[in-house]
């Protein structure tokens, strides 16, 4: 009987120590009143199997990934042979934009560090509808939707994500579990970083679109330190659309908060 008590008992704090939890954090709301915007924040800590909330309420609400989508775009191009490898260049179509660093020709490097638009919507006519479709289910990525045009469903259309498939996705592809070569996997992990430090390197994308009368900013990726890795994701939405610390805020809302979690000094 003592035996049965000791093996129960063990069983049963190894799974405690290891069952999920969520810790929520009002206290973060000081840095989105910094910039004069709304939102949520979550970091998962899979060290200790714990979720840093800011707006918990959001955690699971769908929104457009806007030009986080390049992720799974990339991969998606890379698997499909649409494109080789991070150097693949397609050129400019001439067309002048907003900014200036689209307006030539692109590396896919380039292209998701710049975040051009026309780039990965050329990339997207290339891989097309079948091959879109059946690689976001694959992918298990979102809603899986693809309404609203093969070249602009992640900007204008129904494609929706919510913040903890945002976290999803992430922890798939640093572990090397979505249904895309290693090879791949690795060129686009590569190209997502966005810092790189001593024992420190930030993997993320941006992303601002709208849904409706909102525009909605996007900073998600994950932290690797040393050993350790954390992964976050930041949604803000905004009715102001004069607001200029709103771009800044997608990313400087993070950075803020990881190092209040001592997790990220600048």
């Amino acid at each position: 009987m003592i035996r049965y008590f000791f093996i129960f008992t063990f069983f049963g704090l190894f799974s405690c120590a290891h069952k999920e939890r969520h810790s929520e954090h009002p206290e973060f709301k000081k840095h989105f009143d910094k910039y004069a915007v709304s939102g949520s924040f979550v970091l998962f800590d899979p060290q200790e199997n714990v979720y840093y909330h800011y707006n918990k309420d959001q955690f699971n609400k769908a929104y457009t990934p806007a030009s986080t989508f390049k992720i799974c775009n990339s991969l998606i191009g890379l698997e499909t042979g649409v494109i080789k490898d991070a150097d693949f260049v397609i050129s400019w179509d001439s067309v002048v934009r907003p900014r200036a660093e689209w307006n030539q020709d692109q590396t896919l490097r380039q292209a998701i560090e710049n975040s051009t638009v026309w780039y990965y919507q050329e990339l997207a006519r290339r891989v097309g509808q079948k091959q879109m479709d059946y690689w976001i289910k694959k992918a298990d990525y979102g809603n899986h939707s693809t309404k609203g045009g093969i070249d602009k469903f992640w900007l204008e259309g129904e494609l929706r994500i919510s913040p903890k498939q945002q976290l999803d996705f992430l922890i798939k592809l640093h572990d090397n579990k979505l249904p895309f070569s290693q090879k791949n996997m690795d060129i686009v992990k590569d190209i997502m970083i966005v810092r790189d430090t001593l024992n420190t390197v930030i993997h993320a994308k941006t992303g601002w679109g709208q849904n409706g009368k909102e525009d909605i900013g996007w900073f998600v990726g994950y932290v690797e330190k040393g050993e350790n890795v954390y992964y976050f994701a930041n949604c803000l939405q905004t009715t102001d659309f004069n607001n200029e610390k709103f771009g800044p805020a997608r990313k400087e809302i993070v950075y803020d908060i990881l190092d209040e979690l001592i997790i990220l000094k600048r």
